[in-house]
């Protein structure tokens, strides 16, 4: 019965087998190639109905022919090239020795830690003191032993006063004449006065500056010489307020060869003269 069944089923399916198709009707599988190409091609579509050229090579023909045409115009954009090696092993080995220099947490503030300082008598000190040698790359005439917000202070007004005021002038500044910094004294060394803020590491003098040709341009000689003095003035009053005090020719007859600036604070606002 079973062999009968099994028989029958053979013959009524041989004229089906007959007139079945070779291949599969269903679409075949798309390789990788072309399923990343249709979308390209849906985009290449959209950027032209957009007018915009596109991928196909038409569109590139279009734009290399633009672009032949123009004498303002290049047929490829062209990358940078690659730094050479040299370049940037200098670059980094001197962030790095920068790195290893800075103080006070500003890369751009060079010197040496030097912390705790007792002063000799009551009043002065500094609590953790830096000597500094230079400032957003220029450079002081001697280290200056501050306080971190004053020497935060000097870089500022070296960024944002000396260089911008002297500009190119001699090839713009290259150093600063520091006339004092850190000394535990009384204020303007008067007997009985009070502690010179100059004894708290927090005030420094600036005798003058130097540029980059090697000139010297000196508060005591240049402060009424034409464009020399101006800038040197300009300078000055650009001080206040990045400074609690400011102190230069004219203001007390202590100053008349230096700029003061220290960076105490007063009731009233900054004292600038």
């Amino acid at each position: 019965m079973r062999l009968g069944t099994v028989f029958a089923v053979l013959v009524l399916a041989t004229p089906a087998l007959a007139e079945a198709p070779a291949l599969s009707l269903r679409p075949p599988l798309k390789t990788t190639e072309q399923q990343s190409e249709a979308p390209r091609a849906a985009l290449a579509r959209a950027l032209q109905n957009a007018g915009i050229p596109g991928f196909s090579p038409e569109d590139a023909a279009k734009t290399m022919g633009f672009a032949s045409a123009s004498p303002l115009a290049v047929a490829l954009s062209h990358l940078p090239e690659l730094r050479p090696d040299s370049l940037v092993t200098r670059v980094m080995s001197q962030r790095e020795s920068w790195r290893k220099g800075s103080v006070c947490g500003d890369p751009a503030i060079q010197g040496e830690r030097v912390g705790f300082v007792p002063g000799r008598i009551s009043g002065c000190g500094i609590k953790d003191a830096v000597k500094v040698s230079s400032v957003s790359g220029v450079a002081l005439s001697q280290q200056a032993m501050l306080s971190c917000p004053t020497a935060k202070a000097l870089k500022r007004w070296v960024d944002t006063a000396a260089k911008p005021t002297f500009g190119s002038m001699g090839g713009g500044i290259s150093g600063l004449h520091v006339a004092a910094h850190y000394a535990c004294r009384s204020r303007n060394n008067v007997a009985g006065a009070e502690v010179s803020e100059h004894g708290k590491g927090r005030a420094i003098d600036i005798a003058g500056i130097r540029l980059k040709n090697g000139e010297d341009i000196v508060v005591l000689r240049d402060w009424h010489s034409g464009a020399k003095g101006r800038a040197l003035q300009s300078m000055h009053q650009s001080a206040c307020g990045i400074f609690g005090t400011t102190l230069g020719p004219g203001s007390d007859g202590y100053h008349e060869d230096h700029l003061h600036y220290d960076i105490a604070r007063h009731g009233n606002g900054a004292y600038c003269r």
